[in-house]
This record gives structure tokens, sequence and C-alpha cells, in this order.
């Protein structure tokens, strides 16, 4: 008599939690994107909404949440307690933005569970060959080497990535620079093409067509082995310096609040996704390279970026408000 109670209780349970689930697919999934439309993070996010919505059978919506360096739509999404939100992280606000800022709108721990890594983006270190006579990596640690404090790299602004890549360049090199930030990276960009600045920490995917024009020329990259488009062109790690051979990356984060089988489904229709030839492809195109993690293997990668960008930081002396 026992056991049939049981049994009925279990298949009511099944029934309502069946029911339940359902009815949450009715909902669409919000994806909450921290930094304007068009931007990398911006096409991390979006690439994931078609097969997301055909994989899960529920629709995706992406939201652009922009402002103070990506702080203000992480805070949102931190905020939420619908199991329907997500939002994509970065090595800025997972990263960076708690090793030099005095004070975050949201935990990047504590607030947060990792779902999955999605892509990865190399790093290039790119000068204007007009301006700074280098033709290699080791002439241009020669050259700041003779000159120090007399060179000036540009980023897109104090405590970015760019910024950061700068300072942990370096702390790596033994090297002096000058840092000269800027309101965003089209100005940035602008000016070392324009020869006012020399030196310029990017991702591949923004200084690839000025390399290929020969207006830049790349004297290393951030990835694992040399890239297919830069082949002449030397890994950090391959020139003895893996403590700066890291990639930007882009991934997804859930509330904490956020039940484990939701992550759980949602980091596996990612990785469903990411498999796809097409969706691997539109990626590559923009220098962008799909990865994928599971929620654990994440949430302990933005602990080790967090760690890491507090050392840099502090090497640099950068704290902003």
């Amino acid at each position: 008599m026992m056991r049939r109670k049981l049994l009925a209780t279990l298949a009511v349970t099944c029934v309502v939690s069946g029911m339940s689930f359902a009815q949450d697919n009715t909902k669409p999934l919000r994806i909450v994107v921290p930094f304007p439309p068009g931007g990398a993070t911006d096409i991390a996010g979006r690439s994931l909404q078609e097969p997301l919505q055909r994989i899960l059978g529920q629709p995706v919506i992406i939201e652009n949440k922009a402002g103070a360096g990506g702080s203000i739509g992480m805070a949102d999404v931190a905020r939420a307690s619908d199991g329907l939100t997500f939002g994509v992280a970065t090595l800025s606000t997972h990263g960076v933005n708690p090793a030099v800022l005095k004070k975050l709108p949201y935990d990047p721990i504590q607030g947060f569970a990792g779902v999955t890594e999605i892509v990865k983006a190399p790093g290039i270190l790119v000068v204007n060959p007009k301006v700074l006579p280098v033709n290699s990596f080791q002439e241009l640690v020669q050259y700041l080497k003779a000159h120090p404090g007399k060179v000036e790299y540009a980023t897109p602004g104090a405590g970015t990535i760019g910024h950061m890549w700068g300072e942990l360049f370096k702390s790596a090199t033994g090297t002096s620079m000058v840092h000269i930030p800027y309101r965003g990276a089209g100005p940035a960009i602008n000016d070392v093409l324009g020869g006012q600045v020399p030196v310029y920490f990017d991702q591949v995917a923004s200084s690839l067509p000025h390399v290929k024009a020969g207006k830049l020329k790349a004297l290393a990259v951030s990835w694992d082995a040399r890239l297919d488009v830069l082949p002449d062109v030397p890994t950090y790690a391959e020139l003895g310096y893996k403590q700066a051979n890291d990639a930007s990356w882009f991934g997804l984060v859930a509330p904490k609040s956020t039940p484990a089988a939701q992550v759980q489904r949602v980091q596996q229709a990612v990785a469903q996704a990411l498999a796809e030839p097409a969706v691997r492809d539109r990626l590559a195109a923009q220098g962008l390279y799909a990865s994928g993690t599971t929620p654990a293997e994440f949430s302990a990668q933005i602990e080790r970026e967090i760690a890491k960008m507090k050392q840099v930081a502090a090497y640099a002396k950068i704290q902003l408000d």
C-alpha cells in the first residue's frame, strides 16, 4: 500500500514538473549583452540566438544593456530571479572590473553561476611601422629598454582589457611605456593608424584588416598556436612570455539563484550550437573561436582571471572609482 502511494506521488510530481517545464518553455530566455550592439560581446551573444531557439524550442531574446564598462548589464543579470535571464560575461566584466574598480554593483563570483565559455578572442600586439622602427617583438623590447618611458601605447580607455594587456606586457618584459587612454576602440586605433601613438594592444578581429593592408605590423598574438590568418606572427608563449599569452573570452553566466538543472540545460544547448559548423564559421569570420566549458570549469576560470587581473592592477597601480 505504501509503495503504491509513493509511486502515485512520484507520478504526480513528474506530471507537475513536466507541466511546469513546458510552461517555462513558452516564456523567452533573455540574454543580456552588457555592451552596445555591434561589438564582439554582442556578436558572441547573438550568435547563440537562432540555434538556442531551435535546440531549446523556446524563444530567445537579446537585450543590450550597456554602460559603466559592462557593470550596468551585469548588475541587472545578478538581480534577476526568474530562472530565464542569462548574461554574456567577458574578461572585462568578470576579470578586469573586479580588479580595478573600488565598487561594483555586482559580485562577480557570489552573484553568478557560471554556465559556459562561448568563444575565445586572441589578442594582438601591433605597431605603426612608419613611426616605430621595429620589425619584431624582440626589437620592440630592445627599443623600449633603450628608451624607457619614451614610447606611448594606446587603449580604448583606462581599466579596459587593452590597458591590462599593455601593463601585463610591461610586467613580463620589464619595460616601460606611457599609457594613452582613449574613449573607445575607434578613436584609439585611428590615432595608431595616424601615427600619433605607435603601439596598440588589440583583439585580432579589429586589427587584422590593417595588418593585411600593411598599415600596422603585428609582433605577437595571445593564442595557443600561430593563427592561420597570421602564420608569420609568433605567440607570446613561443617568445618566452607565457604569462602574457592568455586570450580574451566571452561566456555565459546566470544569476546565482538559477536552478542547476536550468544552468545545465542551457550549457548543453550552447555546446550543441557551438558544435555546428555554420555557427563556428560565422564566429571565426569575426575573429572569435568557439570553445565551450562545463559550468564548474567556467566558474573556476572566472576566479583565476580575477586573481590574475588583480596582480596586474597592483603592479600597474590601477584603481578606478
